[in-house]
């Protein structure tokens, strides 16, 4: 993939040449090159080297996904030289529309010259070996090499056509890794062809020249499978959006649109960019971004994403941001330069391959010369086993193993609305055998709503929430602004009450003398009446006992709790006595409440108690089945780090399940947890939150996962793995598809190894042939290790059981 961002002259106009984008920067200029044939770490190396001079401050190649990014200064290089670099390197740079996938790739001029080598080879090896009375001697040279007199043969002929059409690319990037002193498997196999031919082997060389390039070819089609994940996620965002200018719709580029203007989006279209919905409503399906397949319901003021679908509704969108920087663009950025970064993985693979490469070249120049003498027998025989332990020597199939892994993974976690910032934390996250979890916002929604309502003496619920309403109206405490939205959303009014001051309290209520009493409530006067709102420690102040409040008969109108937990029920719990009923709040009443992780607000005046609020943050119903689904990924401890009380950060946990509360952390001992967990456990331990409170417990974990990162600038930027929905259950997927990439990448290195040990071990012994190595130990290896990294992709999220399914199970 190419960038077609440009880089503006002193005149303002924009230029883009040579297939890549340029943007001025604050130390130099950005460069963005594709380059489709560098599909590897070689051929990152030697586009690297061609790099290294004057000017060129920087250089980032991305091999899985043929691009390479590099700073440079203008004063001391530009466009067209670094871009001649590149392609004197032997590395076509292609146009700036290009993403790196080669759609013509079998019929390409080297898949063509490959099938007519083919033809050629396939006709030698008939005459040589089915058809050898028809196989024609046109002469004998003498004294060719050391191996005696040259055939020229019929078959001779047809094998040396076939290398005259396949070998050339091979033997031009041969000498381009020679000029760049690269022992890579392009100078190892043109050493190949051109000492077989110089010894009168031109069914080896031919042999050699015709299935390394089926090898070249099937290895970049493997590459561009891994590639086409990232142009599925580039072609989220459409080209084109419909602007209304002057009233009149007008189709234009979506690059072209700026911020400010309005589109129109219809039912079936995608939204061009990423906006705010000024006019019309609908719902929209966001799970191309967020992974959410539920479509979200979008009235004017809501936000929409690039890339999501309209599927119902028409939408005026106001542009808050250019084509280039909608979340979609972002995330298909920030996946494309993840891809570049290299794991533990692979730097040990690079390594590796750094030593056995030599040792095994060396290997085979000692077979192919001390062979004969050491061991005896014929040199033909001695130099076959040593070219055929040359072309073992090529390390592609495990150099390659992990990175198409990592984009494989990579990409497949960007489809379902994670984002993971590169190979290195997808390999972290697989490793993790502790998750610590922040709970407001994380285990909980972060926001807090009115749970119960308990009524006492003669009032019913809606008086009681209606007068708390009125006294909280003021008040700044998350508490009261809960307080106040149930209210409002009830229109719960307080009995008799005069209309006198519509900014003070809500319609029908005089509110006057509002005082904040600090660490214990609210007071104020309700139509002349003192009221107050707060903590029962307040009310024991004002004299109230608060083991015996009285209670209507019937209990009064108690608000069923949200989210399905018990809740009080006042007309079960109350207790006889000689004026009525009571419930006894201080033993019984508000312990309960508290013991579910929920505050409790008194509302009542100087001489009577009016009733009892519980408010919360309440859990997310999936919070529980994410704990039940990490422990049985294999996580040994799921703690939860809050700064709320102990209490209630108990109940909380109790509820979800975890392993261990830590509760009242302030943001250093978060951070301190974080570190204790990760010298308790063996593995690494993930940190999960809201990506801005808890950065520093994030940053020092081994993986910080941040939620809700969508239109969130500083979660997408800074967070290891984004989860871009709110939503918790993407949390084991995250794991889940962190582990299976771990696994692929030790089976692809591992299996890679093995191959090429066998191979290494029975070169020399005559029990591999040259087609062989290329077959298997090349060719093989390499489409089998891309096909085992590719099945990443088709891993999927889990979803939680509903209601309905867990009751069929039960019932079952």
């Amino acid at each position: 993939m190419s960038d077609s961002r440009e880089s503006n002259g002193p005149d303002g106009a924009g230029t883009d040449r040579s297939g890549g984008g340029a943007t001025d920067e604050p130390d130099g200029a950005q460069l963005r090159l594709a380059v489709p044939d560098m599909d590897c770490s070689s051929c990152a190396g030697k586009v690297e080297g061609a790099l290294d001079r004057e000017g060129v401050l920087s250089v980032d190649t991305r091999p899985t996904t043929g691009v390479v990014v590099l700073t440079y200064d203008p004063d001391l290089t530009d466009v067209e030289a670094l871009t001649a670099a590149v392609e004197g390197a032997g590395y076509a740079v292609a146009d700036a529309e290009s993403d790196g996938v080669a759609d013509d790739l079998f019929t390409s001029p080297r898949a063509i010259a490959t099938a007519v080598g083919g033809v050629f080879l396939a006709v030698g090896l008939a005459l040589e070996w089915l058809l050898p009375g028809l196989d024609p001697t046109f002469a004998t040279i003498g004294g060719v090499g050391f191996l005696g007199p040259w055939g020229v043969t019929g078959a001779s002929i047809a094998f040396l056509f076939a290398i005259a059409v396949a070998a050339p690319p091979i033997l031009r990037n041969g000498l381009y890794s020679l000029r760049g002193l690269s022992l890579d498997i392009d100078l190892l196999m043109s050493v190949g062809v051109v000492a077989a031919l110089l010894v009168d082997l031109p069914f080896e060389a031919a042999t050699l020249a015709v299935l390394f390039s089926v090898a070249e070819l099937l290895e970049r089609y493997s590459i561009d499978r891994a590639r086409t994940s990232l142009r599925e996620l580039m072609e989220l965002s459409p080209d084109e959006a419909v602007v209304i200018r002057d009233g009149d719709e007008e189709t234009v580029p979506a690059e072209s649109v700026a911020t400010g203007e309005r589109l129109a989006v219809r039912p079936g279209e995608r939204v061009p960019l990423d906006g705010v919905v000024k006019k019309g409503s609908g719902a929209v399906d966001e799970s191309p971004i967020t992974g959410e397949s539920v479509p979200a319901e979008k009235e004017p003021g809501d936000e929409v994403y690039a890339g999501s679908i309209n599927e119902a509704g028409y939408l005026e969108i106001e542009a808050t941001a250019p084509a280039s920087e909608s979340t979609i663009a972002r995330v298909v950025e920030l996946v494309e330069a993840a891809n570049g970064e290299e794991t533990r993985a692979e730097r040990f693979v690079d390594r590796f391959a750094g030593v056995y490469t030599p040792i095994v070249v060396a290997g085979a120049i000692a077979t192919a010369t001390l062979g004969p003498v050491l061991v005896g027998g014929g040199a033909e025989t001695w130099f076959v086993r040593g070219l055929t332990l040359l072309v073992v020597a090529c390390p592609c199939a495990f150099v390659i193993s992990t990175p198409v892994s990592v984009v494989s993974g990579v990409t497949a976690a960007a489809r379902n609305g994670v984002l993971i910032k590169g190979g290195e934390h997808l390999e972290a996250a697989g490793d993790v055998d502790a998750v610590a979890l922040d709970k407001t916002g994380t285990l909980t929604r972060g926001e807090l709503s009115v749970t119960d309502v308990v009524p006492l003496g003669d009032r019913d619920a809606d008086d009681v929430l209606a007068c708390a309403t009125a006294i909280e109206r003021r008040s700044e405490h998350p508490v009261a602004a809960a307080i106040v939205a149930r209210g409002e959303e009830d229109g719960a009014e307080p009995d008799d009450a005069v209309v006198t001051d519509d900014e003070a309290g809500p319609a029908d209520v005089d509110v006057t003398d509002f005082e904040a009493l600090t660490g214990e409530g609210v007071r104020a006067d309700l139509d002349g009446e003192t009221h107050y709102a707060g903590k029962p420690s307040l009310f024991e102040d004002l004299g109230f006992d608060l083991s015996h409040a009285h209670v209507r008969s019937d209990g009064g109108s108690v608000l069923e709790e949200r989210d399905g937990a018990e809740g009080v029920d006042a007309a079960a719990e109350a207790e006889p006595c000689d004026h009525g009923r009571y419930l006894d709040l201080a033993s019984e009443t508000i312990p309960q409440l508290q013991a579910e992780g929920k505050t409790v607000v008194l509302v009542g005046t100087e001489s009577e108690l009016e009733g009892v609020i519980a408010v919360a943050d309440t859990v997310r119903p999936e919070a529980a089945w994410v704990v039940d689904r990490l422990h049985d990924l294999g996580i040994d401890r799921v703690a939860m780090l809050t700064g709320d009380n102990e209490r209630t950060a108990r109940a909380i946990g109790e509820r979800v399940g975890v392993d261990e509360v830590r509760a009242e952390l302030l943001p250093d001992e978060k951070v301190a947890a974080v570190r204790e967990l990760a010298a308790e456990t063996e593995g690494g331990v993930a940190m999960v939150g809201d990506g801005i409170n808890d950065a520093p417990a994030l940053a020092a974990a081994d993986v910080g996962i941040a939620m809700g990162a969508a239109g969130t600038d500083t979660a997408i930027e800074t967070a290891d793995v984004a989860l871009m929905a709110d939503d918790l259950t993407r949390l084991p997927y995250v794991i889940d598809l962190s582990s299976r990439a771990s696994s692929t990448i030790r089976t692809n290195i591992g299996a890679s190894l093995g191959v090429k040990a066998l191979l290494a071990a029975g070169a020399p012994l005559g029990y591999v042939s040259v087609a062989m190595a290329v077959v298997v130990g090349d060719m093989g290896m390499s489409l089998g290790v891309t096909g085992n990294a590719l099945r990443l992709g088709n891993v999927e999220p889990a979803e939680p059981p509903t209601a309905d399914a867990e009751l069929d199970e039960s019932s079952a």
